[in-house]
């Protein structure tokens, strides 16, 4: 998520002799680790040899951990590991780490934890100072190179601790020991003898009243800025209703679910040209997102839309389930049947740009819009353009309908974040249209900015695959399949079986692996160890078996 900001940003490209220099990183497969193998920082992947190297020099490690399609974490390389005093301060007094979070959960989770305890929040990218012996003794997230009015600078941090590490070292160790014994016992579970845990229709309770309280009315959703889709939240909501359908407290909970995901829907979080969803959106309205493309959003998206079609029959909850598993055939499958894990929210604006903006694939100017769809409608108000009407139906403005709060780096000036403002039934008696013709003119002026910005660059797509992402997603295309009678959703489903049968299951041991990727000539590789799969993989993968099994009769 967002942790920082940046009063440089977006700052110079890495000088050309950067990429002739390489480090450690450049032999692995991680598209993350890639990204970072030709910094002048001395990068190592998580590993003995750096574990060892710090021992023996008995010097501190610098932890960072990220991934591939983060903006900050692409902010932080840009303006500190691309960073030639930077690059110098780091390697003379510390063994730096570099870790891709997706590929190593564990890991991640473990200091997050850390920095979560002695911050309050958390984030990526995550920057954590460890003892040799990989003890966390100070952790944070972004840093901006030097001292701001509110924070220090990386340089200062890394000074400060370096010197701190020569001259009490000792100290810092302790302070490491103190802070890690207050997490153990946070952690315990302190249970009396014969004490049972609260029943499952406690518990239930107690999550429906948590959502009820924190429901916001008239955007839905669960926070305030910035909002995350949240999935999860949507499947406990259809199963409490579910259970309590005649009750208040039941209607309710249908209630905040489908309104939540309407708006979501119609707001900007949803990529209204290019399908699928961002990641979470920076303001309270689902407006102006992050906008980054997770797979494991598009895969829990896909199956809540699909349960509110089925529960409420309304076709709108259809259509956007439809619109994600077209998104994700399209763009974030492998022809060997795995999905890809994400798309980057920065992107060029221009095949002439040197310098990455967030969202420049997915926004557009009026003018832009105004040239692309200059034809008059027949049947319109006298002198109706497809540009009037697609302007006023997703709220498109002359000088953008971004406002500075929800843009504090001026990133999208002037630019348009595609929103649905009005109903079909309000633009079509606008523009005096019968509803049939409104939805064709509307899907043609989608269908032309589509084809437009298939000629943008486009942002960065990791494609690495990883089993508990796919296992989501072979669920929401089998649930889709069945509840929509589908067959082509429940047989895309079946080839990304068969992809994690080949791919990432070690027929031998009879184990998961956690991640493959995509390799030279589009072939897919491992890394030489590769890495067994968690506890999500097994949990995500099984599930989806017998979601496909579900789907086949």
């Amino acid at each position: 998520m967002a942790t920082g900001g940046s009063e440089r940003w977006p700052p110079s490209p890495p000088s050309p002799d950067s990429k002739q220099r390489t480090n450690r990183l450049i032999h692995e497969k991680s598209p993350y680790l890639l990204q970072h193998a030709h910094n002048p920082v001395d990068w190592y992947p998580w590993g003995q040899e750096a574990f060892d190297k710090a021992r023996k020099e008995n010097k501190p490690i610098f932890l960072s951990v990220g991934y591939s399609t983060c903006h900050w974490c692409h902010v932080m390389e840009c303006e500190s590991f691309e960073n030639e005093e930077i690059g110098k301060i780091l390697n003379n007094n510390f063994v730096c780490i570099k870790v891709d979070r997706e590929e190593r959960p564990d890991i991640d989770k473990v200091y997050m934890a850390f920095v979560q305890a002695i911050s309050g929040g958390g984030g990526w990218p995550m920057s954590v100072w460890l003892t040799p012996e990989l003890k966390p003794f100070v952790g944070g997230t972004y840093f901006p190179p030097e001292d701001t009015l509110h924070r220090p600078g990386f340089k200062t941090v890394l000074q400060n601790l370096s010197e701190q590490w020569k001259e009490n070292q000792k100290a810092l160790t302790e302070r490491s020991d103190k802070i890690l014994s207050v997490l153990q016992k946070a952690t315990l579970v302190n249970a009396k003898a014969g004490e049972m845990p609260p029943d499952w229709q406690e518990v239930t309770e107690r999550c429906f009243q948590q959502l009820a309280h924190s429901y916001e009315e008239e955007y839905g959703g669960f926070s305030t800025s910035p909002k995350f889709p949240s999935a999860v939240n949507f499947r406990f909501l259809f199963h409490f209703w579910a259970l309590k359908k005649t009750s208040a407290k039941g209607v309710r909970a249908l209630e905040m679910a489908l309104h939540t995901l309407k708006m979501m829907a119609l707001g900007g979080i949803r990529d209204h040209v290019g399908q699928g969803f961002h990641r979470y959106s920076t303001d309270g309205e689902w407006h102006v997102p992050h906008f980054e493309k997770m797979l494991y959003d598009q895969a829990q998206l896909a199956l809540a839309f699909t349960d509110a079609y089925q529960i409420s029959g309304d076709s709108f909850f259809k259509d956007v389930a439809r619109d994600i598993l077209q998104y994700v055939s399209r763009d974030l499958s492998d022809p060997t049947g795995g999905f890809y894990s994400a798309e980057d929210a920065d992107s060029y604006p221009t095949a002439e740009s040197n310098k990455k903006m967030e969202g420049a694939f997915c926004v557009w100017t009026e003018d832009a819009i105004r040239r692309l769809l200059p034809e008059t409608v027949p049947g319109a108000t006298q002198g109706t353009t497809m540009a009037d009407i697609f302007t006023h139906h997703y709220g498109v403005k002359e000088g953008g309908n971004v406002t500075g709060e929800q843009d504090p780096h001026g990133e999208l000036k002037n630019q348009n974040v595609l929103i649905i403002r009005y109903s079909l039934d309000l633009t079509a008696a606008k523009f005096d249209l019968e509803m049939g013709k409104l939805e064709d003119v509307l899907g043609k002026c989608r269908s032309k900015l589509f084809e437009v910005s298939r000629h943008r660059p486009r942002p960065h797509l990791d494609s690495k695959m990883l089993a508990s992402w796919n296992g989501l997603m072979i669920s929401g295309f089998a649930r889709a399949g069945a509840v929509l009678q589908d067959k082509s959703y429940v047989q895309r489903a079946e080839r990304a079986a068969t992809f994690l049968r080949t791919h990432l299951f070690d027929s031998s041991s009879k184990r998961l692996l956690h991640s493959c990727y995509r390799g030279d000539e589009r072939m897919v590789e491992q890394i030489s160890s590769p890495i067994p799969g968690f506890l999500d993989d097994y949990a995500f993968v099984i599930r989806s078996l017998i979601d496909l099994y579900e789907a086949s009769f």
